[in-house]
């Protein structure tokens, strides 16, 4: 379960015609792919998370869960712009020999995607049995199965959306704005913007949980409180707890990047680039997603042919989609049971 590093020799061509050199992706495997490489579930992660998906998805991902390394050869890939080990914007810039920093050149979905496919050729994977992301991850997953639709036997997307909405923007757009209101964020220094990226992930967090989740959990035991309330520390820590695993810059475009995910660019429009995934799909929503909305998932669940819809009953808002596995787990179980209704080789034993 170590990070392995493939190293791209060639110049890395972005959708905006920018290019990078020398294109470094971290990844995590787990489990073996089988003689027949039929049992790949490769996962996307989203917007701050890393490679290794049995850290931050137990329950769904792990020895003894749905997806496990005893039957499945597993796939997560850092994307570009992330902190975790893939070229981001604290890499040296070969040009320069110094850090990138802002000058690191804005990247798209669609490049986070052709980044998975240069690792998936080069670990030799020509067919992917599930391929699941949610939020920012299930807007690469979905890019994936539009531009390489016959690679994708089975998509599980989660909590995500064919065109990221102006609510969304409006979000991100606070949280760089936070970012820029400090003035070490253009100070070209690792740590830069510290100060604003912990305000940012603090607005974040108004997106991720609801009204009735903070009401519960940050509720204050006395009438007589005037100050230093729970919710106010609450903000604080998980604020700092980002400063200390992540850096602004790569919060900064990567949140560029969700803001302009829209499957319809240069297709004629979403509905119609959807028609292209030829996946079985399972499209999957939090009932209490207030940045993901419902709608959102019901869209792209009538658009993509065939496609199943579940909603999830949550307390927590958009991180439902990391919290409630247990429901999860059942929903893509009976999923590709219903897929495969008259296979049971080794590959399909654990969800079915």
């Amino acid at each position: 379960m170590s990070i392995h590093k493939f190293n791209y020799n060639k110049t890395f061509r972005l959708e905006n015609g920018k290019r990078l050199r020398g294109l470094q992706i971290a990844y995590h495997t787990y489990g073996r792919l089988n003689t027949r490489k039929d049992n790949v579930v490769w996962v996307c992660h989203a917007l701050t998370a890393n490679s290794d998906v049995f850290d931050w998805w137990p329950g769904l991902f792990g020895e003894r869960d749905l997806f496990n390394p005893q039957e499945h050869f597993i796939i997560c890939a850092n994307i570009i712009g992330s902190h975790y080990g893939t070229t981001n914007p604290l890499t040296t810039n070969p040009s320069t020999d110094q850090p990138y920093y802002l000058s690191f050149p804005q990247f798209s979905i669609r490049d986070l995607v052709a980044a998975h496919e240069l690792l998936a050729q080069h670990l030799g994977i020509d067919k992917i049995k599930v391929l699941i992301g949610g939020s920012l991850g299930g807007q690469q997953a979905m890019e994936w199965a539009i531009i390489h639709p016959d690679r994708i036997e089975n998509l599980v997307l989660l909590a995500t959306n064919a065109q990221h909405s102006p609510w969304g923007v409006a979000f991100n757009e606070s949280q760089r704005l936070a970012i820029s209101a400090d003035r070490t964020f253009y100070a070209n220094k690792p740590n830069g913007g510290a100060k604003g990226l912990k305000v940012a992930r603090s607005i974040a967090l108004l997106s991720y949980r609801t009204y009735e989740t903070y009401g519960a959990t940050q509720l204050e035991s006395s009438d007589e409180k005037i100050d230093d309330f729970r919710a106010s520390s609450y903000q604080n820590y998980q604020g700092e707890k980002l400063v200390k695993r992540f850096n602004a810059y790569s919060y900064w475009f990567l949140s560029k990047a969700m803001d302009a995910h829209n499957v319809g660019r240069g297709r004629d429009g979403a509905e119609k680039a959807l028609q292209h995934i030829r996946a079985k799909t399972l499209v999957i929503g939090i009932t209490s997603d207030i940045l993901f909305p419902l709608d959102e998932q019901k869209y792209l669940a009538k658009h993509i042919r065939n496609a199943k819809f579940a909603a999830i009953n949550s307390f927590y808002g958009h991180d439902g989609f990391l919290i409630e596995t247990k429901q999860i787990s059942k929903e893509i179980a009976a999923f590709l049971k219903q897929s495969y209704p008259n296979r049971l080789d080794r590959t399909l034993q654990p969800l079915i």
